[in-house]
C-alpha cells in the first residue's frame, strides 16, 4: 500500500494530538517525553528535534481505522520500530511528515 493523505480522515490532525494529549506527550513504548506544540526547542539540535516528536501510530496499519484503541502515541524512534522490515504503508522517510 502506498502513502496517501486521502487515507485519512479530514480532521486527521485534531484525532492525532487528542491521541497525543491524553499521552501526555510521551512515548507508549520507551516514555520518552517528547516535544508539545508551542514548547521551546531552541536548546535541541535539530536531530534531537526529530527524536523527542511525537506521532500516532495505527496498530493494525489501517489509516482509516482511527478508533480509540487502534492508536497509540509514539516517539518518531518507536514509531519507526513498529514499521520497520517492510511491512509497513509508510516508508521511514514519509514517518518524518508527522
Amino acid at each position: 500500500m502506498t502513502f496517501t493523505d486521502s487515507l485519512y480522515p479530514d480532521n486527521w490532525s485534531e484525532i492525532a494530538t487528542s491521541v497525543k494529549l491524553e499521552a501526555q506527550w510521551c512515548c507508549h513504548r520507551c516514555g520518552l517525553k517528547c516535544v508539545a506544540p508551542g514548547e521551546d526547542t531552541s536548546k535541541l539540535t535539530i536531530s534531537k528535534r526529530r527524536v523527542y516528536n511525537l506521532q500516532v501510530h495505527h496498530w493494525n496499519r489501517n489509516p482509516r481505522d482511527n478508533r480509540k484503541e487502534n492508536l497509540v502515541a509514539l516517539c518518531s524512534g518507536c514509531h519507526l520500530h513498529y514499521h520497520r522490515g517492510g511491512r509497513s504503508n509508510v516508508s521511514p522517510g514519509q514517518l518524518s511528515l508527522w
